[in-house]
């Protein structure tokens, strides 16, 4: 399983092994899965950064699975959205023809980056999932950011979730990439 992400999967502000991919990879042991997990997130990288790097992971990990979790720096950059839409394609449509399956990992705004900006943001996910037959988390973040005191849930900047909320962050991701597993 290859992730390709950003700071949310890169364990930023964490200590190392507390992140929900680390977290993952203890689900599949315990769960008696052998399959290896290779985190290739990076913080701050955004869907152009993960496009230019994908085809050498794909190359030297052959994974059967992809998980893309980009997208939120083009957002909170203000990038336009159909750059993100394009690379988020094109990551799915290079993953799909190196033979792996893809899950796409759904993200929204907080509500000062305006309504529609943020409706067409979360829209471009299941869009793309649906387009290219891939699955979909949703929203990575949900039960994190949407519930009453999330602050309490994210670090002092208001952007990267705490060790406590990974966990959830797993149980988002999981019952999309469990059926997938071999």
């Amino acid at each position: 399983i290859l992730i390709v992400g950003d700071s949310l999967s890169a364990e930023y502000g964490l200590k190392r092994g507390s992140g929900w991919v680390a977290l993952l990879e203890a689900r599949l042991a315990q769960s008696g899965h052998t399959t290896p997990v290779v985190n290739a997130s990076i913080s701050g990288d955004t869907t152009s950064g993960g496009r230019s790097r994908l085809a050498a992971l794909l190359t030297q990990q052959k994974p059967a699975i992809v998980v893309i979790e980009l997208g939120a720096n083009d957002a909170l950059r203000g990038l336009p959205l159909a750059m993100t839409r394009d690379n988020l394609t094109a990551m799915t449509q290079a993953a799909k023809a190196a033979g792996a399956k893809v899950v796409l990992v759904g993200m929204q705004l907080p509500p000062n980056y305006g309504r529609q900006y943020g409706a067409e943001f979360a829209a471009l996910y299941p869009s793309i999932a649906k387009a290219e037959a891939s699955a979909l988390v949703p929203f990575l973040l949900k039960g994190v950011a949407d519930v009453p005191q999330a602050e309490t849930l994210f670090q002092s900047d208001r952007i990267h979730p705490t060790a406590a909320a990974h966990p959830i962050m797993l149980d988002n991701v999981w019952p999309v990439l469990k059926p997938m597993l071999r």
